[in-house]
């Protein structure tokens, strides 16, 4: 069966990986900046504290195309410049910007990036030691004997 290359499913169409070769790097960088989208979700990303969900990020993009949010997540999420974070107790699940992010955010706009750290939540105080005796017990009454029920 002779094949051409053409026809060829491939994984080359998109971003998908970081490259460690510095030049290939750069044609990343290139790739990314000049994507609108690539560039409104990776900027509104860095700025927020908490990280976006789905809906938030399509609202950053403007575009109300959910395919378009999808491509923009996948291929944030494949180069390593954001990661999801799930949400244990029924919230929606959020994407929050990476250290690789935001070092491409900087190289790409020229200005450092800081990274916003959610603020921890603090834990309930616990008492600093226990009690020095047990507390007394009371002994139980016995139970008085229960009549057989009749057959």
């Amino acid at each position: 069966m002779n094949r051409s290359h053409a026809a060829e499913p491939s994984m080359k169409i998109g971003l998908w990986v970081w490259p460690s070769d510095q030049k290939a790097q750069r044609r990343i960088l290139k790739k990314v900046s000049a994507s609108e989208h690539l560039m409104a979700a990776t900027q509104a990303l860095a700025k927020s504290k908490e990280g976006l969900s789905n809906a938030e990020i399509d609202d950053v993009l403007t575009d109300n195309s959910n395919w378009m949010t999808r491509w923009v997540v996948e291929q944030l999420v494949a180069l390593g410049f954001i990661e999801y974070k799930v949400d244990f107790f029924g919230g929606p699940g959020r994407y929050k910007m990476t250290e690789l992010g935001a070092n491409a955010l900087s190289a790409i706009t020229g200005k450092p990036v800081q990274l916003q750290q959610q603020t921890p939540v603090p834990q309930a105080a616990k008492p600093a030691t226990p009690p020095s005796a047990p507390a007394p017990t009371v002994p139980a009454k016995p139970a008085a004997p229960q009549p057989a029920a009749p057959k």
